[in-house]
C-alpha cells in the first residue's frame, strides 16, 4: 500500500504535520505537500468511483492532468465539488470528502454499473432513451438528472465567502510555464529590456529537471532554477507570478492568467483568486509535456500511476505508492523511476518493456541495481479490485491469451511516452504537426497563431515545442494497446478515459458505427469531456480510432482546443462583480444634490436620472407641469452627464464616420455641431445624436444615455472585425465629464452672470456650433444645441467639477426663478417638438424614413451601414408604418402603446392592427394630451380620426395631425 517514506521530500517540512479529514476520517500531512501526497502518504489509494461505471478509482498523477481524484472541498460556505487533490495544497483543517457513491466510498451499491457493462456501451442512451415516448419524462429523465455530475453542487442557500478580484497587466513578453525552458525564455526577454510576465501553475518552478536532478549550464537543476528566480524578481519591468496557470490565448496578444493566491490558506485576508487580463506583444508557451498512459485491462484501478508521477511522489514529497512497485514502459524515461524507487528502498519486481531490445544507458543503470528488465513483454491485465495486488503479463505482440508469468505487486507505474502541451499554441489557431518519432503532435512553427500583422504571436519552447530531452535514448514504441492483438475481453477493460469510462473498445464501436470524425466520435463516447479535457486520454483515444479507421494518424487529426487549459472559478471570472456591484449603479456627479432635494429616480440603463423634482405636496404629474412651465417661461437646467460620450480620432475617423451615420461627417466644421443616425446593417435604426468636429481628425459623437456601452462596442466591433486597417482610435469619455442643458429664455443672461472668455450672443454664437473656454474658472465646452426647442446649451465641464457648475448655475438664474427639470419633462418638451427618442419611437424595425428623417440619410454616399438593408423591397413598400402626431378629441391623454385596431383577425388569432402610440403625454404647454405614433400610411391621413384601445377595453378617438406641436418653425430657439 501506499506510504510515507522515513526520509526525504523536497518539498515538504516535517517539523509542520498537518491534520485533515477525508470522509470525516483525521489524517496526517505535513506543509508542503499536496493533498494527493499527504492521503498516498496515509495510505488512501482509493480516493473516488467513475462517472458511469462507479469502478474504484486512485491517483493516477501529480498534476492538472489528474483525472480520477476529484474531491469536494471544505464546508459551508466554502464547500467547492470536483477539487483535484493532485493541485490542491494541504492546510491545516482541510476537509475532503469523496464523491459519486452511496451509501459509501468502500461499498457503493452503483458499482453493479460495472457488472452490466454489456448494457451500457458507448452511446447506448442514444439508443435507449427514445422509445416508448412517455418514458422519457416519467423514467429516463428523472434517473438521468440524479445520476448527473460528479460531485454535490453547494446548496442553494450558501453564499461564497471569499473575495475575488481581476487586473489587467501589459507586458511585451509572457512566458506560460516556469520550468527551464520558460526560465530561459524569460531571462533572455528581461536581459533585453523587454517587460516580462512569468508565470507557474504550480507553487514551484523547475519542472521536471528539478525532480530529476538534471544539471542546467554547469549547475544542479535546483539551483539554477533559484539563481534564476532571484536574478528575475530583482530586475525591473519583470513580474514573476507562481500559482498562477495561462488559461487561455485570445487574439491580438490577449490572454488570460488564473492566479490562485488564497486556496491554500482560506479565510486569509486577501483574494481567494485573481484572473489576469494580459495584453502581450509575444507570448512563449513553456508549458512542458505530458505522460500518456498505457491502455491494458485493468489500467484504471487505485495503484496504477504515471511512472513520471510515482517519480515526483517520491522526490518532492517523500510518498511511495506501494512497497513493491512494477514499471512498465515503451520508452526510457520510465526507467528513471525505477531507480528512484531502488534508491529510496522501495522494490522493484520488474520493468516491462514493450520494446524487443531495452538498450542504452538507463536500461543499463536499472539492471546495474539488480532489477530485471522484461523485454518483448505487456502488460496482459491488472489483478486487485480496490487496490492492485499483481500484473499479468504475456507477450506485446499477441492477443493476451497465454500468461507468461504473473508478478506480484501493490502498484504498477506505467509510461506510454510523452505529448507535448500545445493548448495555448492551438487556442487561436496555431497548426500541429506529427512526429513519428515521438508519436506526437507537436507546433508546426511555419503556420502559429497570427496577430493582426499577419505575424505569428505565440512560440513554444522546450517540451511543449517537442525537445523533450531524450537525445541517446533508445527509440520509443508507439503503444497504443497492451497487448497489441487484445481480444475484445481484454479491449473491453482498457481503460483510454477513467473518469467516464471510456474503453478501447467503445472508440472501436464508434468508428464501426460510422463516427469518423474524431469531434463525433469524442462526442458519442464522451472520450476528452470528463474534466481533465482528454489531457491524458486524447492522443491514446484518436490513434485507437486512427487503426480502427485504417488510417494515419495526422489524417484522424486532434479534437479541438479550447480555453479554459483547466478550469477557473466562476468567482474569479466575476471578479468584484457580487452583491450591490453585480450591475453597478452608475451615478452623476451631481447625484447626491439631486437625492438632497429629494428627486424621485428613473433608471436609464445603469444609470440613475432624476424623474422630476417634486415640492411639498405636489404629485410627480404637477412637479412635471411645473418644471416644463417654468423652463419654456424663463429658464430650466438638466444634468444631462448620462448623454454618451465618444471621441473618435484618427486620419480615417472621417471616413469610419460617414460609414456609421446615414448623413456625411467627414465634411462637417470644426466648431460645428452635425445631429446624425446610425442604423444596423438591416438598415433599422439603432441611435442618434449630435456629432462635434473637435479637431481635423476628432470628432466627438453623441450618443443616447443607455447606449453609450453599446454604441462604443458597435464601433469596435467593425474596427477590429471588418475595417482593422483603418487608423481609427476610439475612446468612450462618458464618464470624464458632467453635462449640463440650461434651457430656456433666459438661458444665455444666466450663463452670462457667471462670467468667462466666451461671446454667448446670437451672433457670435449660432445654434448648431460649440465653444470651448471658461464659465468664470471652469473651463467648459458648450455647444448650441436643443432637445426642447427652446434657447439652450449644453456645457460639458470636467466630472469634477459638475457640481460646482451646477450649484454655480442654480444661484445665477435665481432671479429667474431657475428650475432643474427632470428627465419626464425632457421627454414631454421633446415630444412637444415632434422629436424622436430612441426606444419609444424605434423598436428594431423603423428605418429612418418611417419617422420622416429621410432629410438625414445621404443620397451622395455610396454606402454606409444600413443603405442596402434600408432599400429593400419591404422596407420602401407605401404600406409601412409611419410617424404622426395624435391629439385626441377630448384632450385626454391616450394609453402608452396604445394599438389602434382594425375589424378581422391575422392568421395567428390576433386582432389586426393599423398602428400604435409610441409616446404620449399631458402637454402643460398646450393644456391637453399630445402623442407620437406610428401609423399605416400615416402621413397621408392627415386630419382623420383613428380609434385607439384603452385599458377598460373601449377605444379613445384621436385626430391625425403633424407631430410637431410647438414652434413648428423653430423660432424660440434661434434667438
Amino acid at each position: 500500500m501506499s506510504h510515507r517514506l522515513g526520509t526525504g521530500g523536497r518539498l515538504i517540512d516535517r517539523a509542520r504535520p498537518m491534520d485533515f479529514t477525508f470522509n470525516g476520517k483525521t489524517m496526517r500531512g505535513y506543509a508542503g505537500d499536496t493533498l494527493a501526497a499527504a492521503l498516498l502518504g496515509a495510505g488512501q489509494v482509493l480516493v473516488g468511483r467513475s462517472f458511469k461505471y462507479h469502478r474504484p478509482r486512485g491517483i493516477m498523477a501529480s498534476g492538472a492532468e489528474e483525472p480520477n481524484a476529484l474531491v469536494g472541498l471544505g464546508e459551508g460556505q466554502r464547500y467547492e465539488p470536483n477539487q483535484r487533490v493532485t493541485t490542491t495544497e494541504l492546510f491545516p483543517g482541510l476537509k475532503a470528502s469523496s464523491q459519486n457513491h452511496w451509501p459509501s466510498l468502500e461499498f457503493d451499491v452503483g458499482a453493479i454499473n460495472a457488472k452490466l457493462w454489456r448494457f451500457f456501451p458507448a452511446g447506448f442512451y442514444y439508443k435507449t432513451f427514445i422509445a416508448p415516448r412517455p418514458f422519457w419524462k416519467h423514467l429516463y429523465e428523472p434517473i438521468i438528472r440524479r445520476s448527473a455530475g460528479l460531485g454535490r453542487a453547494p446548496d442553494a442557500e450558501t453564499h461564497d465567502a471569499d473575495r475575488y478580484e481581476q487586473i489587467h497587466a501589459f507586458c511585451d513578453v509572457l512566458v506560460a510555464g516556469g520550468g527551464i525552458a520558460g526560465l530561459k525564455a524569460a531571462r533572455e526577454a528581461a536581459d533585453a529590456g523587454q517587460r516580462v510576465i512569468l508565470v507557474e501553475q504550480t507553487a514551484h518552478f523547475g519542472g521536471r529537471a528539478v525532480v530529476d536532478g538534471l544539471e542546467v549550464e554547469g549547475q544542479g537543476a535546483e539551483a539554477w532554477v533559484a539563481a534564476q528566480l532571484a536574478a528575475l524578481s530583482s530586475m525591473p519591468g519583470v513580474t514573476v507570478l507562481s500559482r498562477t496557470m495561462v488559461s487561455g490565448v485570445y487574439d491580438h496578444g490577449y490572454a488570460l492568467a488564473y492566479q490562485r493566491i488564497a486556496d491554500h490558506t482560506p479565510g486569509a485576508e486577501k483574494p481567494r483568486h485573481r484572473l489576469w487580463r494580459i495584453r502581450a506583444g509575444q507570448i512563449v508557451s513553456a508549458t512542458g509535456a505530458i505522460e500518456r498512459p498505457l491502455s491494458f485491462a485493468g489500467n484504471d484501478l487505485p495503484g496504477v500511476m504515471l511512472a513520471s508521477a510515482v517519480r515526483d511522489y517520491v522526490v518532492n514529497w517523500a510518498v511511495s505508492p506501494g512497497k513493491s512497485v512494477a514499471v512498465v514502459t515503451n520508452n526510457d524515461d520510465a526507467y528513471r523511476t525505477a531507480l528512484a524507487l531502488h534508491a529510496v528502498g522501495i522494490k522493484v519486481p520488474a520493468v516491462i518493456d514493450a520494446r524487443r531490445e531495452a538498450t542504452g544507458d538507463l536500461p543499463a543503470r536499472v539492471r546495474a541495481a539488480g532489477i530485471r528488465v522484461i523485454e518483448d513483454a505487456a502488460v496482459r491485465h491488472v489483478e486487485g479490485g480496490k487496490a492492485v495486488t499483481g500484473v499479468a503479463l504475456c507477450r506485446f505482440n499477441s492477443d493476451g491469451g497465454a500468461v507468461i508469468e504473473t508478478l506480484s505487486c501493490d502498484a504498477l507505474a506505467m509510461s506510454g511516452g510523452w505529448s507535448p502541451v500545445v493548448h495555448l499554441w492551438s487556442h487561436c489557431g496555431g497548426k500541429l504537426l506529427w512526429n513519428e518519432a515521438g508519436a506526437f503532435f507537436r507546433p508546426d512553427p511555419a503556420r502559429p497563431p497570427l496577430g493582426a500583422d499577419g505575424k505569428g504571436f505565440v512560440t513554444c519552447v522546450g517540451a511543449a515545442n517537442g525537445e523533450l530531452g531524450n537525445e541517446g535514448e533508445a527509440p520509443m514504441l508507439p503503444v497504443w494497446l497492451m497487448p497489441a492483438q487484445a481480444s475484445y475481453d481484454l479491449r473491453a477493460k482498457a481503460w483510454l478515459d477513467p473518469q467516464n469510462d471510456v474503453k478501447v473498445s467503445d472508440v472501436q464501436l464508434a468508428a464501426q458505427e460510422g463516427y469518423a470524425s474524431v469531434e463525433h466520435t469524442k462526442r458519442y463516447t464522451t472520450l476528452g469531456m470528463a474534466t481533465d479535457q482528454g489531457k491524458l486520454s486524447n492522443i491514446n483515444g484518436l490513434a485507437i480510432l486512427s487503426d480502427a479507421l485504417g488510417q494515419p494518424i495526422p489524417q484522424t487529426g486532434t479534437t479541438t482546443f479550447r480555453p479554459p487549459y483547466t478550469p477557473i472559478s466562476l468567482g474569479a471570472i466575476a471578479g468584484e462583480a457580487r452583491g450591490g456591484i453585480f450591475q453597478p449603479l452608475r451615478k452623476t456627479p451631481i447625484y447626491d444634490w439631486h437625492a438632497a432635494r429629494g428627486a424621485h429616480w428613473e433608471p436609464v440603463g445603469y444609470w440613475r436620472r432624476p424623474y422630476c423634482y417634486p415640492q411639498a405636496g405636489e404629485t410627480h404629474a404637477q412637479a412635471v407641469s411645473r418644471e416644463i412651465n417654468q423652463t419654456r417661461k424663463a429658464v430650466g437646467i438638466l444634468d444631462a452627464s448620462t448623454l454618451g460620450k465618444l471621441v473618435v480620432k484618427g486620419p480615417d475617423a472621417g471616413r469610419f464616420l460617414d460609414m456609421l451615420y446615414t448623413n456625411v461627417m467627414s465634411n462637417l466644421k470644426v466648431g460645428k455641431c452635425r445631429y446624425g443616425l446610425m442604423c444596423n446593417e438591416n438598415g433599422f435604426l439603432s441611435d442618434d445624436g449630435v456629432v462635434a468636429r473637435i479637431s481635423e481628425d476628432t470628432w466627438l459623437c453623441h450618443t443616447t444615455s443607455g447606449g453609450a456601452d453599446r454604441i462604443h462596442a458597435w464601433m469596435e466591433d467593425w474596427l477590429q472585425c471588418e475595417w482593422w486597417d483603418w487608423k481609427v482610435h476610439v475612446v468612450n469619455l462618458t464618464e470624464q465629464f458632467a453635462q449640463i442643458a440650461v434651457v430656456g429664455p433666459k438661458a444665455r443672461a444666466v450663463l452670462e452672470k457667471l462670467g468667462g472668455d466666451m461671446d454667448l450672443s446670437a451672433e457670435a454664437f449660432p445654434f448648431m456650433d460649440w465653444k470651448e473656454g471658461h464659465l468664470g474658472d471652469i473651463p467648459a465646452r458648450i455647444f448650441r444645441i436643443s432637445f426642447s426647442g427652446e434657447l439652450s446649451y449644453e456645457v460639458a465641464v470636467p466630472a469634477g467639477q459638475g457640481l460646482a457648475l451646477w450649484e454655480r448655475l442654480m444661484e445665477a438664474g435665481a432671479e429667474f426663478g431657475v428650475a432643474p427639470y427632470g428627465t419626464e419633462a425632457l421627454h414631454v418638451m421633446r415630444a412637444e417638438k415632434g422629436f424622436i427618442m430612441i426606444g419609444d419611437e424605434t423598436d428594431g424595425t423603423v428605418i429612418p424614413q418611417d419617422l420622416g428623417l429621410g432629410w438625414a440619410i445621404s443620397k451622395k454616399k455610396a454606402d454606409f451601414l444600413g443603405k442596402r438593408g434600408m432599400e429593400r423591397e419591404a422596407m420602401v413598400s407605401p404600406d409601412r408604418w409611419q410617424l404622426v402626431g395624435l391629439e385626441t378629441l377630448d384632450g385626454s391623454v391616450l394609453p402608452d402603446g396604445a394599438l389602434a385596431p382594425l375589424p378581422g383577425k391575422n392568421d395567428n388569432g390576433q386582432q389586426e392592427t393599423q398602428g400604435r402610440v409610441t409616446s404620449t403625454y399631458f402637454s402643460p404647454t398646450l393644456g391637453k394630451g399630445i402623442a407620437m405614433g406610428l401609423l399605416h400610411k400615416g402621413p397621408a391621413r392627415m386630419g382623420e380620426v383613428v380609434q385607439f384601445q384603452n385599458a377598460s377595453g373601449g377605444t379613445v378617438a384621436a385626430r391625425v395631425v403633424d407631430p410637431c406641436f410647438y414652434d413648428k418653425a423653430g423660432e424660440k430657439q434661434n434667438v
